[in-house]
């Protein structure tokens, strides 16, 4: 059936769905196109002829690397952006990019096509096999548990309203991706252009902890003799990164980054005793948990019965994303992160301190603080051999990485520690739900954020295989970005086999350098999947080359604004 283009206000609704997007902040829509979407491709041509302000569409070949990519651009922006994948099938390949985001509350709009639902007489009915093969009887089930909100756009003119209610839910505390499922025969329609640009009418809802709350924590952090900080997901601001820095200072009051995938102070602050924090925890009469899904291990360490444990973060008891969860949680203190850790400092800065209170705590936290820091570099430079190990690649790129302004994306790469990574957005790790792939594509979705700042990716062979590196390369090749990617090479799935020694304490795994399940021997040369699309790159295998290696690369990437890979050679750990 001829399709009618209504007046000249109008534009065909897949057109209309991006110049809503653009309204709404988004600069990009990455996607991984299919059958369902002509609607969309002639939409936006013809939106682009009606000169409507849209979001750039980023084609990207892999819906994985695509929903990484949107992940990555938020963490370095802090805007929303949105993926746009091809019916059931591009969805089910993006289904493990928005666990990752739920995980790591990352605000997204998540859209799919869906298979026509028409067989015929309609505009956008089905037309090919495929359509038929790709109906689904729930295809928003395929994400529906990560996503916040699911929804199906069943009319043109409900665009605005849909889009509009997506992102103040998506944008709402605790932040998260959502979903809409496009079908082709409402893209097909026409929808008039006017209101479309229209910011939405809706404010996100944002929390705040109890101001009675605010203040019995308070107390408790101002008068603890043992207080402790553990801190997973950073800080949440610029402004709160800085006052918590000044805070544990001022107070004398250790902080653990314990697992965490982003920092919350500087890794140089005194107050910072690494990630080993089963002692610290032990001890403890005052224990903050700062936005951290899992901030102990609690068969080998909690708090004591009559410690104090404050809980603080957008979601504190993570009531939305995980099933069982039951680290105490004596006060909590729910709202973002940021603004939530501001108010209690602020608390806490009101009331007065005890001078000789803060000089015990100061004087057991520096032995402390100096005691880790010299564990970590005598076992980074320890490592400075062939093949190397972990610690002296993450203690070299430390070096690297502090005289410029840069990130670190971590994924079963070089650990935080030996990195000693001082600012806001220095670092960040995958998300602890575990969907590997990740670090690639979100280094790249920074790096398209912010140009000027250099990116380092840094993964296991595993790890990278999992990216779709193919794809991550030529996305950075076609937008010109030149991301900095390290693969840990160590021809095994390190991870597992570690998983495996530490549950198993003493058993089998231990003893044997043959663990079944883990081998990714042959390994491939990755080097040549990045040369594929022109990249620099080289394999390192002697430790002492590295940090000239890591200097080359750095310049290759600022001033050729070339991508770069190095394959570097890092030792499988086992019994000798």
């Amino acid at each position: 059936m001829p399709r009618d283009n209504g007046s000249t206000g109008s534009l065909t609704a897949g057109g209309a769905i991006f110049g809503k997007l653009k309204a709404l902040g988004v600069d990009f829509v990455f996607a991984n196109s299919g059958t369902d979407f002509p609607p969309i491709i002639e939409g936006l041509i013809e939106a682009r002829k009606k000169r409507i302000d849209l979001p750039q569409a980023i084609v990207v070949p892999h819906e994985h690397v695509a929903v990484g990519m949107a992940h990555g651009y938020y963490l370095m922006s802090g805007r929303m952006q949105a993926v746009m994948l091809h019916t059931n099938v591009g969805l089910s390949n993006g289904a493990t990019g928005a666990i990752n985001a739920s995980c790591d509350q990352i605000p997204m709009f998540f859209m799919s096509g869906r298979t026509p639902v028409t067989e015929s007489r309609r505009f956008g009915s089905r037309s090919v096999p495929i359509g038929w093969g790709q109906e689904m009887y729930d295809q928003s089930a395929l994400i529906r548990e990560a996503c916040k909100w699911d929804y199906e756009l069943r009319f043109s003119d409900q665009i605005a309203e849909v889009l509009d209610r997506g992102w103040s839910i998506a944008n709402s505390t605790p932040k998260g991706p959502v979903y809409i499922s496009l079908p082709r025969e409402v893209l097909c329609e026409s929808v008039e252009s006017e209101g479309l640009d229209d910011p939405s009418p809706m404010s996100p809802s944002n929390i705040a902890p109890d101001r009675q709350d605010l203040a019995a924590a308070a107390r408790k952090l101002a008068g603890a003799s043992t207080p402790l900080i553990i801190a997973q997901r950073g800080a949440g601001s610029p402004e709160a990164f800085a006052a918590l820095a000044s805070f544990v200072e001022d107070w004398a009051i250790p902080l653990s980054h314990y697992w965490a995938n982003q920092i919350a102070i500087p890794m140089s602050n005194v107050a910072h005793v690494g990630w080993r924090l089963d002692d610290l925890l032990e001890a403890a009469d005052v224990v903050l948990v700062i936005n951290a899904l899992a901030p102990w291990w609690p068969d080998r360490a909690s708090p004591r019965p009559e410690a104090t444990v404050i809980q603080l973060g957008p979601d504190p008891l993570f009531a939305r994303s995980s099933p069982m969860r039951s680290f105490r949680s004596d006060i909590t203190l729910a709202g973002e992160t940021a603004s939530a850790l501001l108010a209690l400092l602020g608390e806490v800065n009101r009331l007065p301190k005890d001078d000789d209170l803060i000089a015990r705590r100061r004087t057991r936290i520096e032995k402390i603080s100096e005691r880790e820091r010299k564990l970590a570099r005598d076992a980074s430079r320890r490592g400075c051999r062939s093949p190397m190990t972990k610690e002296w690649v993450s203690h070299c790129l430390g070096l690297v990485a502090k005289r410029r302004k840069s990130t670190v994306f971590h994924e079963l790469g070089c650990p935080l520690q030996p990195l000693e990574l001082d600012d806001h957005l220095s670092y960040f790790q995958e998300p602890h739900s575990g969907g590997l792939g990740w670090g690639l594509p979100a280094a790249i979705g920074a790096q398209l954020a912010d140009r000027e700042r250099v990116i380092y990716a840094t993964m296991g062979d595993g790890s990278y295989m999992f990216a779709n590196p193919t794809a991550c390369h030529q996305v950075c090749e076609a937008l010109d970005l030149p991301v900095v990617t390290l693969v840990l090479n160590n021809e095994e799935w390190g991870a597992v086999r570690h998983s495996v020694e530490g549950l198993f304490r003493g058993g089998f795994a231990s003893k044997t350098n043959d663990v079944p399940m883990t081998s990714l021997r042959p390994s491939p040369d990755f080097t040549k999947t990045a040369e594929a699309s022109r990249a620099y790159a080289e394999t390192v295998i002697d430790g002492v080359e590295l940090p000239a290696a890591l200097e080359r690369a750095t310049r290759v990437a600022i001033e050729s604004r070339r991508q770069v890979l190095l394959n570097i050679a890092i030792e499988r750990t086992g019994p000798p």
